[in-house]
């Protein structure tokens, strides 16, 4: 071990004094992520005690006073120039951990929360079957961990205390930066369109204000073949009239890649716009994703064009077709009209028979122009 006049610095990080810099850094960051006063407010200063200890340790001139001098020796040559002593008695209440006194901790007692930030996250269907993890890449205010011209990490200094000279010249003594945070977002199977995932306390921050949330609020991309309700999957297929008659089979690749084959046993007939089910093939359920909703297949029955079949074939067809109602008796008159085809062009609200009305009543009037147009002369 590494012989040094004082130890401190390096106890608070949890390493000895012959820890290399590689060493200090992931103890630095194991240390800060677990103290961080916005994830731990009950740990006081310990996140500036510890962010101190690291700024001095991975400076080799610094260390190197320390190591030989202990805390004597950077109070009197670490700060590399006159006023050190003013700044460590203003800050640090006399002495270099005299901020770890009763003035910070109340300063950071009582904090206003800030306001969450909350975000929409589109996803797919296939998304929320599977289960994913994706990264978010957001713009954020977050504590500025630079040094300003003395080397000390800037949230320690307030812009009342600092000369305006020596103030870090990104933050300007506001303590606050801009800078992208990527998060690690997990959507778990069975999620749905508006749950919300929330990252606590990891919204913009500002000096003496707790930050907010960030919550991101699921949006459900529309799928093209499935639509979802609760745990159950809906969707349409369409069959032709011999499939609906006489059993088929067909295959559907699902939202995990698999593909399923469906059948439906011949002689059991498919009738238009019926709904048949498969079970367990809906969507997982939250927290519980070994249990499935249904799937719900809707079927659509695509009927021949006229002409399809000849007079002889269709004779053999009806044989086999289960018999026709029995025909109506017919008592008195009636007179027989032909079923058409029909066209919205030639119904009663369209065009032609409101021409027909229009010259009927010119003629009856007795002027020749149109009839809705002398009316309202």
């Amino acid at each position: 071990m590494a012989n040094v006049a004082d130890t401190k610095l390096y106890d608070i990080l949890g390493v000895s004094p012959s820890a290399s810099e590689n060493e200090l850094k992931k103890a630095y960051r194991k240390l800060a992520k677990e103290y961080h006063p916005d994830k731990n407010p009950n740990a006081g200063d310990k996140f500036k005690e510890i962010s101190f200890a690291y700024e001095v340790l991975t400076n080799p001139e610094k260390k190197d006073l320390y190591d030989r001098y202990g805390e004597q020796g950077l109070r009197e040559g670490g700060g590399g120039g006159p006023g050190m002593d003013d700044i460590f008695s203003h800050i640090f209440g006399g002495g270099l951990f005299g901020f770890m006194g009763g003035q910070s901790r109340s300063r950071n007692s009582g904090r206003r929360r800030g306001e969450d930030m909350v975000h929409p996250l589109k996803v797919s269907l296939e998304d929320l079957y599977n289960g994913k993890t994706t990264k978010l890449q957001l713009m954020l205010t977050l504590h500025a961990i630079l040094k300003c011209v003395l080397g000390v990490p800037c949230f320690v200094w307030s812009s009342e205390v600092i000369n305006e000279k020596d103030r870090c010249k990104k933050c300007e003594g506001k303590k606050v930066v801009k800078e992208v945070k990527i998060l690690e977002v997990h959507v778990d199977k069975g999620m749905k369109h508006g749950q919300k995932i929330t990252f606590g306390g990891e919204a913009d921050q500002a000096p003496g204000v707790e930050p907010g949330d960030i919550v991101l609020v699921l949006q459900e991309k529309e799928h093209e073949v499935f639509r979802r309700e609760a745990n159950d999957l809906y969707m349409t297929h369409k069959i032709g009239l011999v499939e609906a008659l006489c059993g088929f089979h067909f295959t559907l690749k699902h939202l995990d890649g698999r593909q399923i084959v469906v059948k439906y046993p011949p002689g059991k007939v498919i009738e238009p716009g019926s709904v048949r089910v498969v079970r367990g093939e809906g969507m997982p359920q939250y927290r519980n994703p070994f249990e499935k909703g249904d799937l719900y297949v809707k079927f659509e029955v695509e009927f021949p064009d006229n002409n399809w079949i000849s007079q002889e074939k269709l004779a053999e067809l009806e044989d086999l077709l289960p018999a026709r109602a029995e025909e109506p008796i017919i008592s008195g008159d009636a007179e027989e009209v032909d079923l058409l085809d029909y066209d919205i062009s030639q119904s009663s609200s369209g065009g032609h028979r409101r021409e027909a009305y229009n010259d009927s009543s010119d003629e009856e009037s007795g002027h020749h122009g149109p009839g809705v147009q002398c009316a309202h002369q």
